[in-house]
């Protein structure tokens, strides 16, 4: 099979190598799948780099999201039959940025009918990532009001589908005037810039003072410290990630003069923890998907050959919505 490979790390357009392998080989409770799609996610730059907190030892192909079809089962496998349709994450280091990738079958899921192969390939980092956060961390409740930092990447605009979709009031916060307009249509009911717009004034005004009532942070660094002046009375913060490259170093003397909380959310760990809530999580997003609540808004379809240069696009934050590569 035909697969990007990462042999030494450092960025996409010079990590990433177009190599012939040799299929790979489902082991107890595996399965073998052929991809349809895989998304890009902003973690897969950063195992480029070297930099994401799982370091897979080298070689390895990167793609940490798939939508495909079963080709083959390991023994142990019985939740599914050669020939289904599922989503999930890859087995390292068999990655979704190749014809094939390994699944282990506890993780992976039905893919919604509902959604295409691209739409259904970006439902499960990106959304349940969002909907741990908003849902089990943070308790959204309707009618609050959500801020949404990167709200036109690709778990940000989960985020603000997924706010919506919970009966919230939803502030995304963007850089530039096209992810301005792709976030007006994911749903968000104030769309600010962070390059023009005064956030703090804009979001106090919109609440009529109060601020937000939870705040969304894929972002860190200045978006954090944003965060913190703009939060409500016993809002909540949940930390998702530092796209910014910058990890905040908050005061918590004013998280306790403020009253608000700061929650940390690594999706991951549920995983291994507790498989059955990432089970039950994928239930309620095909659940939405099927009314079309929520529907991965795809702004790319690209062949794998594409990669290495989506990746760095991904990295420098030039891109909007979920990039999604064929094979």
């Amino acid at each position: 099979m035909k697969a990007w490979q990462i042999t030494e790390t450092g960025e996409p357009g010079t990590a990433l190598h177009w190599t012939e392998l040799d299929n790979p080989a489902p082991g107890h409770g595996q399965m073998l799948v052929r991809v349809a799609a895989a998304a890009a996610n902003f973690p897969d730059v950063l195992l480029c780099r070297g930099e994401y907190q799982v370091k897979p030892a080298l070689p390895f192909t990167p793609g940490l999201e798939l939508c495909g079809k079963i080709v083959a089962l390991g023994a142990g496998c019985e939740r599914f039959r050669v020939g289904d349709r599922v989503v999930g994450t890859p087995v390292m280091p068999h990655g979704a940025f190749a014809e094939l990738s390994v699944l282990d079958a506890d993780g992976a899921c039905p893919a919604p009918p509902d959604l295409s192969d691209a739409e259904a390939a970006a439902l499960t980092i990106g959304y349940q990532t969002a909907w741990f956060a908003l849902h089990r961390r943070t308790r959204l409740a309707a009618h609050e009001t959500l801020l949404v930092h990167a709200a036109a990447g690709g778990v940000g605009s989960a985020a603000v589908q997924l706010g919506k979709a919970a009966g919230a009031r939803v502030i995304g916060v963007v850089g530039g005037p096209g992810k301005a307009d792709y976030c007006r249509r994911l749903g968000a009911d104030l769309v600010l810039d962070r390059h023009s717009d005064d956030l703090v004034a804009a979001i106090k005004n919109y609440t009529d003072g109060r601020g937000a009532d939870v705040v969304f942070d894929p972002v860190g660094g200045e978006a954090y410290t944003t965060s913190a002046k703009c939060v409500a009375f016993e809002g909540r913060i949940v930390v998702v990630g530092f796209a910014s490259g910058a990890i905040p170093a908050p005061a918590l003397n004013h998280a306790l003069i403020k009253n608000y909380s700061i929650i940390g959310l690594h999706w991951g760990l549920y995983k291994g923890r507790d498989p059955r809530l990432v089970q039950d999580c994928h239930h309620e997003l095909t659940r939405l998907a099927a009314t079309g609540a929520v529907k991965p808004l795809i702004s790319e379809r690209l062949s794998l050959s594409h990669v290495p240069d989506a990746l760095a696009r991904l990295g420098a934050g030039s891109t909007v919505g979920r990039i999604v590569f064929h094979p």
